[in-house]
């Protein structure tokens, strides 16, 4: 599938939020992708949200950090935030692997503490991303069923 046509699919999906939300997971988007200029970017329309992931492979089990739109927010996902040190006590989560940062603005992720957890989250597949070609997008699953985007 052409650049073209993938972001026109991304942008379908997008046009399901609200402007507003839709703004923020765009931009969410744009500086998770400015973050990592190798690998790949797997998009998932699921059930219950749209996320952009990235691996440094295209195999879903490699994707190690994401951002997921809701209805009424974007999400920002360590899927193995539960071995992150969290000095600054940001991350949100109980579960045995994942963790999560609510992002009031998409700024947020470019504060000193979440890159500091973006930077020890990417520790592990460094050499990965340096033997990764540019980034590139690719969507992986589209739901057929899903919750309204909208509140």
């Amino acid at each position: 599938m052409s650049v073209i046509a993938v972001e026109s699919q991304i942008s379908i999906f997008l046009s399901k939020y609200t402007p507003e939300i839709e703004a923020q997971l765009r931009e969410a988007r744009t500086r998770l992708r400015a973050m990592f200029p190798r690998g790949f970017e797997l998009v998932y329309d699921n059930y219950n949200a749209l996320v952009f992931g990235i691996s440094p492979t295209e195999r879903t089990s490699d994707a190690f950090i994401s951002v997921a739109g809701y209805p009424r927010w974007v999400t920002l996902f360590f899927l193995h935030g539960a071995d992150l040190r969290d000095t600054c006590g940001l991350l949100e989560g109980q579960g045995k692997q994942v963790r999560s940062i609510r992002l009031t603005e998409p700024k947020d992720m470019n504060t000193p503490e979440v890159e500091a957890l973006i930077a020890q989250a990417v520790l592990p597949y460094e050499s990965a991303f340096l033997a990764a070609p540019s980034l590139s997008t690719i969507v992986k699953s589209v739901s057929a069923k899903q919750r309204p985007r909208r509140p």
